[in-house]
């Protein structure tokens, strides 16, 4: 079990950090269908995005399987909830439109390893997450969940991803958001019920109570809508996910980010996390799988192989500080 704190980056931190994948980027079809990106490093990230994942795996740990609640270990099957949405590098569809793939189902993979499961993917819309968890319907749910201090009420977190949002821009655009009053009477998209809603709301309230123009917020109901819109002119920036913002732009050269937030606002260093139903009885098994994937190395192979390793954590959290109530 671990429940200690680690440190954080705090958001000002996190508007200077370099995002994991930058503008250069090609797909290569006469490789088994790859992507290939720069890296922060200055190096390349070869993405494979073929139905042959070659995952990477790891043992059980018959100590840690021995905490999963009975009815799943005899079930056999770890339920995992995704969203049905497209969003490389975090869950998508390969080549062949049909295999599941992404950092999500590989950490989910991972940790299914170590507690002897046999991971069965479910892909749902956003709010059916969450419903699914609330009805027993799923057991966990890995699909760029962010703690928050509301959610917190209903679901129990295991920590395995640093969560950075991304503001995306058309290229060229000259825009750079830092803060509440580079969005003030900008026309911003973002995904309804998420985390990164919430954060523009409330940048858009401060923008009103310091006399600024508040923010004028769209809903698209899938990215592709999202994207036609950005490319026409009917909105300024898209608030989204890092790593799906920057993974974007670099495949597609025709946005770029114009600034990065913390997750969780500007003095908490946001944190993504497993998530099931309360007291399920799963919070603590999934948190010590995901500390033996981390302390063996597989965790940081996975992060790596989609580009992601500027967000990786040093240990697992059950329940840490979250997205406030009301945050800036």
């Amino acid at each position: 079990m671990s429940t200690t704190s680690i440190p954080r980056r705090t958001a000002a931190a996190a508007l200077g950090l370099a995002t994991a994948l930058v503008l250069a980027a090609c797909s290569n079809p006469d490789d088994g269908g790859t992507t290939e990106v720069a890296a922060t490093s200055g190096g390349k990230t070869k993405i494979n995005i073929s139905p042959d994942q070659n995952r990477v795996t790891t043992d059980k740990v018959d100590s840690i399987a021995a905490g999963v609640p009975e009815e799943i270990r005899e079930r056999g099957t770890l339920e995992l909830v995704q969203s049905s949405g497209s969003a490389a590098p975090l869950n998508f569809h390969a080549t062949d439109n049909k295999t599941l793939i992404g950092v999500e189902p590989d950490i989910a993979h991972l940790v299914a390893d170590v507690l002897g499961l046999k991971p069965k993917f479910h892909a749902v819309s956003w709010e059916n997450i969450f419903v699914g968890l609330d009805s027993a319907k799923y057991d966990v749910g890995f699909s760029n969940i962010t703690v928050t201090e509301e959610r917190k009420e209903k679901y129990d977190f295991a920590t395995y991803r640093e969560d950075n949002l991304g503001f995306e821009a058309k290229k060229g655009s000259g825009q750079k958001v830092t803060g509440p009053k580079d969005v003030a009477g900008q026309t911003v998209a973002v995904q309804s019920g998420t985390n990164q809603e919430k954060l523009l709301i409330e940048w858009s309230k401060e923008n009103e109570k310091a006399g600024r123009e508040p923010v004028n917020i769209k809903y698209y109901q899938n990215d592709s809508d999202t994207y036609l819109a950005l490319q026409s002119g009917r909105i300024d920036l898209y608030l989204g996910p890092n790593p799906t913002a920057a993974y974007h732009a670099a495949t597609t050269g025709k946005t770029e980010v114009v600034g990065t937030y913390s997750g969780a606002g500007s003095t908490l260093q946001g944190l993504i996390a497993a998530t099931t139903k309360k007291d399920s009885g799963l919070a603590e098994p999934l948190a010590d799988a995901l500390n033996h994937v981390i302390d063996n190395g597989t965790y940081a192979k996975v992060l790596e192989r989609w580009g992601l390793s500027d967000e990786a954590v040093t240990k697992s959290e059950i329940n840490p500080p979250g997205l406030p109530r009301t945050n800036k």
